[in-house]
């Protein structure tokens, strides 16, 4: 789709925006206004979305971060935040009159505090990189996603990231202490720190998720913790997935909570197989994979409980890891398992909604007939244990029609998730790609109170705009009934 040329006062501002953003950073590299190097820019991991930014701006120190919010802000120019791109939701999609702020040079690990059990590091310091930084000392970092080698942490903190691990030891939120923030003031502040709780309001706790709507987060403290004595996997299989489903409602009311439960099915398991040879059994509908760790004692105990219940639910493989090695080949294909279906198909979307874990069979059953409605095929890869489903809907952008079909199977499974008391997202964030189901469910008071949060931190509405909420309302008209003047950001996205 070919986009409308900038007129004449749109040039000059975009040049006079470069001149001074210029002065603020150190280097030429620091501020990028080429269109053919924005493109590197132009999308996040919603790549059917694309937008090129006017301008990215590339800081190198917090002052400098500080200095390019105040310039944006007095000069009334939206500012997009943007970490290693890796946002499956469209959060950090550009803004064709905005700059996009990048903090990939924020790459260091600033301490390690043993002390405390507690690392403190950039926020371009990949999720892998704060494990790989503390286990040679026999600790590591609980969230991780399956991204988590490209992944940054100050990402984690945007969109409150999980990963296969999450059952037993929590999401970002729950392994995050203390965050520095610029507000889009300029101003700089910090939340918690190495404590493990913090005075008077909570908001840690609001910014963690806020998708780059509050501030531009330049630090972040995290927990770590000693790893386990030891850990153990079992693959289970299963004719179908809806008996898989059944499984992993029965282990947790078996009051069992394994480190991680995951579930891939037949379309999932095949392409992960395939990719990288993890021993995967190919004559099975579902597959879960449970991780125990802990005294060799305790896991015994729990593999042969969780081995009656997989039974009892049908299971026909069960098979437990026999050495480090074999769990690793058992994680490698789940960790790939987005990667592999690229392999299957030449696009393919990934949703993100949660479930109560009990509502699995019945979720599991009512994706299957909406596959069959859309014609699309969808595989599963997700997190069972606290019921966040990660369906992969199979298309090709080159059909005409596949995408929208793509695109509204997606929101009849948000639909889905929502009616049977879920939620619309788990940890991949709202961004672009919800924004328009936020309607299903939260009411327009609900909406408006979100929105009056947002004018606390940022009042002219300037921090990654467009993104998370349906109807954009002017900080002062909160209250009544009034509507942000003019169309709501990406009216009409070029799309692939």
């Amino acid at each position: 789709m070919l986009m409308p040329k900038p007129n004449q006062d749109v040039l000059a501002k975009r040049d006079y925006l470069v001149g001074e953003l210029r002065k603020i950073l150190r280097g030429p590299e620091a501020v990028i206004d080429d269109a053919a190097d924005l493109r590197a820019f132009e999308c996040d991991g919603l790549s059917a979305y694309r937008q090129l930014p006017m301008i990215a701006v590339l800081p190198s120190t917090v002052a400098e971060i500080s200095e390019v919010l105040k310039f944006c802000a007095a000069e009334q120019v939206n500012v997009v935040p943007r970490g290693a791109g890796t946002s499956l939701s469209g959060g950090a999609l550009p803004l064709a009159d905005g700059v996009l702020l990048g903090l990939g040079k924020f790459n260091k690990i600033l301490e390690i505090d043993y002390d405390n059990r507690c690392i403190v590091a950039q926020p371009g310091v990949t999720n892998l990189a704060i494990t790989d930084a503390v286990r040679a000392d026999g600790f590591y970092y609980a969230p991780d996603p399956s991204s988590q080698i490209a992944c940054t942490i100050g990402g984690n903190v945007a969109e409150n990231s999980g990963g296969v691990h999450c059952l037993k030891y929590g999401l970002t939120t729950h392994n995050l202490l203390g965050v520095e923030m610029v507000t889009m003031e300029g101003e700089i502040i910090r939340l918690g720190g190495k404590h493990l709780d913090a005075e008077g309001y909570d908001l840690l706790g609001v910014i963690t998720g806020s998708e780059g709507l509050l501030g531009v987060i330049t630090e972040v403290t995290v927990r770590i913790l000693r790893s386990a004595e030891h850990i153990s996997a079992q693959l289970i299989g299963f004719p179908s997935s809806e008996q898989a489903g059944e499984c992993v409602g029965q282990i947790i009311a078996a009051g069992i909570i394994p480190a991680g439960m995951e579930m891939m099915d037949r379309y999932a398991i095949h392409a992960a197989e395939e990719f990288c040879h993890a021993g995967y059994p190919l004559d099975v509908a579902a597959l879960l994979i449970v991780e125990l760790d802990g005294p060799s004692v305790e896991i015994e105990y729990y593999s042969a409980e969780i081995e009656k219940i997989a039974t009892r639910c049908g299971a026909t493989v069960n098979r437990r890891s026999q050495n480090d090695e074999e769990r690793h080949a058992f994680w490698a294909g789940r960790k790939a398992a987005f990667p592999a279906v690229g392999r299957i198909s030449p696009d393919y979307m990934c949703m993100d909604g949660t479930i109560p874990r009990g509502q699995l069979p019945l979720v599991l059953a009512r994706m299957t007939k909406l596959s069959k409605q859309y014609g699309l095929r969808v595989a599963n890869v997700f997190h069972a244990g606290d019921g966040n489903l990660h369906p992969l809907i199979l298309f090709d952008a080159n059909k005409p029609g596949e995408l929208e079909a793509c695109e509204a199977f997606g929101a009849d499974i948000l639909r889905l998730c929502v009616e049977v008391g879920g939620v619309l997202t788990g940890e991949h964030g709202v961004g672009i790609e919800k924004r328009d189901l936020m309607g299903e469910m939260f009411s327009e008071d609900d909406l408006k109170q979100q929105q009056r949060l947002k004018c606390a931190f940022d009042p002219e509405g300037r921090l990654n705009p467009g993104k998370v909420f349906p109807i954009l309302h002017r900080c002062a008209e909160l209250g009544k009934m009034h509507v942000h003047n003019g169309e709501l950001p990406f009216p009409n996205l070029p799309r692939f």
